[in-house]
């Protein structure tokens, strides 16, 4: 999720990405067999995990002293998670390879994802080495958590196959990838970046219009500024704000979104219904959307929350605890079934 310190300021109006369609010819997604992650940490080591279980031979670069150790740690730990959703013919951690240079990292790559921290000139930087050092057509896309492309892609000299694909954490088992360009990406490479999402086993939102924090992200933070309102203002603890989640809407929004939810709380009459019934509540004062300041205090409420939440289980109990309740999610929704039918 973003967080308030890296949010790009917001623009009047969204941005429409640009049409234009001049790549070079590309391979197909479906024949993509090496692919390049640029930034070893927790989601660009998820998307190592995630491309590994794909079947895909993964070649890697951070520039970390010892980003190669973590690296395979976090891939290790993620694996029986893989396996149990059902690895790809051919899948293997063995078909990683960590490079000492970003060059060697896509010398040979057929798609990059880059994961660097959420720091817009370094951003900039990167993405501007990464075309430079990746062959020509090459889509390369960034993981950013809220800067628009248009913002990111001022420096390279061919900011036409620079893409937005915006994952959620932990990426080798959470669906969602949001695809935009921006202003100067040829049109083709967003569409590129897109089916290959798809081919390598992703739920895919290609966005027509360049929006600070896309879709999930804008919506998530609304519901983590009011948590923090409340957290603030002693209206609620952190334990109740989760459970009041985990117990209650969540549990619905696994199996739909909040729109299609809220139409069914009306009834026959649907959405339509629904507006007329309770519109007026759009008035009440049931939230706040300005940040907090986040200061000490707040600070420390929220970490002392966490802290009595996790009841003493470590960090990789926790992420343990959350794959495996992820994984029967899916089970339970059927949404494993369909993937298996359409391969």
């Amino acid at each position: 999720m973003t967080s308030p310190e890296t949010t790009s300021p917001e623009p009047a109006s969204p941005r429409t990405t640009s049409p234009k369609t001049t790549s070079p010819e590309l391979t197909a997604p479906e024949n993509v067999r090496r692919v390049a992650c640029v930034g070893a940490g927790v989601i660009g080591g998820g998307w190592v995990a995630h491309f590994l279980a794909r079947g895909y031979d993964v070649t890697a670069w951070d520039p970390a002293p010892d980003a190669g150790r973590k690296l395979r740690r976090l891939v290790d730990a993620a694996w029986p998670a893989l396996t149990s959703l059902g690895l790809a013919e051919g899948a293997s951690a063995d078909r990683l390879t960590v490079t000492d240079t970003l060059e060697q990292a896509v010398a040979e790559a057929e798609f990059v994802q880059e994961s660097a921290p959420e720091k817009l000139d370094l951003k900039r930087d990167l993405l501007a080495r990464l075309d430079s050092a990746t062959p020509p057509g090459v889509v390369i896309a960034s993981s950013t958590s809220g800067y628009p492309m248009t913002d990111m892609q001022t420096t390279a000299a061919d900011p036409s196959r620079l893409v937005v694909g915006h994952p959620f954490n932990p990426p080798y088992l959470i669906p969602l990838v949001e695809v935009v360009g921006g202003e100067r990406t040829d049109a083709t490479a967003v569409a590129w970046a897109a089916r290959f999402y798809e081919v390598a086993g992703k739920s895919v939102i290609t966005m027509d219009n360049e929006v600070p924090g896309f879709i999930a992200n804008r919506l998530q933070e609304a519901l983590w500024r009011e948590a923090l309102h409340m957290v603030a203002s002693g209206e609620a603890t952190v334990r109740d704000i989760d459970l009041s989640i985990t117990e209650g809407p969540g549990l619905r929004w696994a199996v739909m979104g909040p729109m299609l939810t809220f139409a069914l709380a009306g009834g026959e009459g649907g959405m339509a219904h629904m507006l007329d019934h309770f519109g007026p509540s759009l008035k009440s004062p049931w939230t706040r959307l300005e940040a907090p300041e986040l200061d000490k205090e707040l600070y420390d409420a929220v970490v002392a929350g966490c802290d009595e939440a996790a009841d003493g289980r470590s960090i990789a109990d926790l992420v343990t605890e959350r794959d495996r309740g992820v994984i029967e999610v899916l089970r339970a929704t059927g949404r494993l079934d369909r993937e298996e039918d359409s391969r």
